[in-house]
């Protein structure tokens, strides 16, 4: 889509976060003119929410829409590291939308300040694993309330596929050469080649350790009909047969299922990887700070967890959302027991940046055939 398009549905809120990303990567960030909000005194829940694309529904927040008659003014992001450089040049919104692996950079940054968790009446209701992820809780203040979660493991063709145990060394199966595929980043394919190797913590490798996941992965990168960079070649590649496995995302399996395909998502016995993202209080944020822990508030009501389950096929932070979904749904998607998920699942971790650096290096040589 050209620039006009883009400003223009983004405007109207109808691109998907995937959309988003996907025009900021191939065409820049510097043409995307978002409104910023000036630090002046602004009325009762006049504040700005500053998220991904999607996350701006009504249906998300009717509790704070109930209260002050209207949703609050939004301006999105299309992936974090642009989110906290707007922020760093001096944007203030009130309310923003980080994931875990982001906090501690936000908050060493200064842009993030401490959440009154008693001030939101909905918090004692969150999954209690939720609420301590590593990098999220400093001094004993939490810096992020959880909000949305989902999982990245390995989705497959049951008619296709012929496993004894659910693990991620399916997407490393010689019987399946030409039909597997994995994400091409290293949150993705590094990750899960470390998981299979047998390492406890695949975002801490030492220099021993990524030589034996390189190895694992320069076997497996034969076998991959590609790296993926956009889950819809996931879900088109299984839906034809193309593939027989690869690494998804909740809302894959959901899209898949919608057109009755005989597909699986596994819970790996190596352990099943946990994204969570969630809201944020904006230092020197200048609209009405009690709008701001309202509108939290409200994105945590169950009804509002209801709607994110069935229509998007991501997890709520509220364990009363379940109850509002039927079981049916929540086993297709793979969440019926959130709490065993959390249990044995790997929530994903910051990659110290020098470590990373030797991560994304070493994942470059492999796909160069290196």
């Amino acid at each position: 889509m050209d620039k006009r398009e883009f400003r223009e549905r983004l405007a109207e809120g109808t691109l998907t976060r995937r959309q988003v990303a996907t025009a900021l990567a191939s065409a820049g960030v510097v043409f995307m003119t978002l409104p910023l909000v000036t630090r002046r005194a602004r009325a009762a829940g006049d504040i700005t929410y500053f998220t991904w694309s999607e996350y701006e529904l009504p249906e998300l927040h009717q509790a704070y829409i109930d209260k002050y008659g209207s949703s609050p003014e939004v301006s999105f992001f299309g992936e974090e590291e642009e989110a906290l450089q707007k922020l760093r040049s001096g944007f203030t919104p009130d309310v923003t939308h980080p994931c875990t692996y982001s906090v501690g950079r936000w908050r060493d940054a200064g842009v993030l300040k401490p959440i009154d968790t008693s001030r939101l009446k909905n918090y004692e209701d969150i999954w209690p694993a939720l609420k301590t992820i590593e990098g999220t809780v400093f001094d004993g203040r939490p810096y992020f309330v959880p909000f949305d979660w989902g999982n990245s493991s390995v989705l497959y063709r049951t008619d296709l596929v012929e496993i004894e145990e659910e693990s991620w060394s399916l997407l490393f199966d010689k019987r399946y050469a030409g039909r597997l595929a994995t994400y091409d980043a290293v949150d993705g394919a590094v990750i899960t080649a470390a998981l299979v190797a047998g390492f406890k913590n695949p975002f801490s490798l030492n220099d021993d350790q990524l030589a034996q996941v390189a190895a694992l992965m320069r076997e497996q990168r034969p076998l991959l009909r590609y790296y993926w960079t956009d889950n819809s070649a996931v879900e088109q590649g299984l839906a034809s047969g193309e593939l027989v496995a690869a690494y998804a995302w909740n809302s894959s399996v959901l899209e898949l299922k919608r057109q009755g395909l005989p597909v699986a998502y596994m819970n790996p016995k190596e352990g099943i990887l946990t994204w969570v993202c969630g809201l944020a209080l904006v230092t020197d944020a200048p609209g009405d700070e009690q709008a701001a822990y309202d509108f939290i508030d409200a994105m945590l009501e169950p009804d509002a967890g209801r709607y994110l389950i069935e229509e998007h096929g991501y997890g709520h932070s509220n364990r009363k959302s379940f109850d509002l979904v039927r079981k049916q749904r929540l086993d297709e998607l793979g969440i019926s027991s959130p709490a065993a998920l959390f249990a044995q699942g790997i929530f994903f971790q910051a990659i110290e940046p020098k470590r990373r650096e030797k991560y994304v290096s070493m994942f470059n040589d492999v796909k160069a055939g290196l």
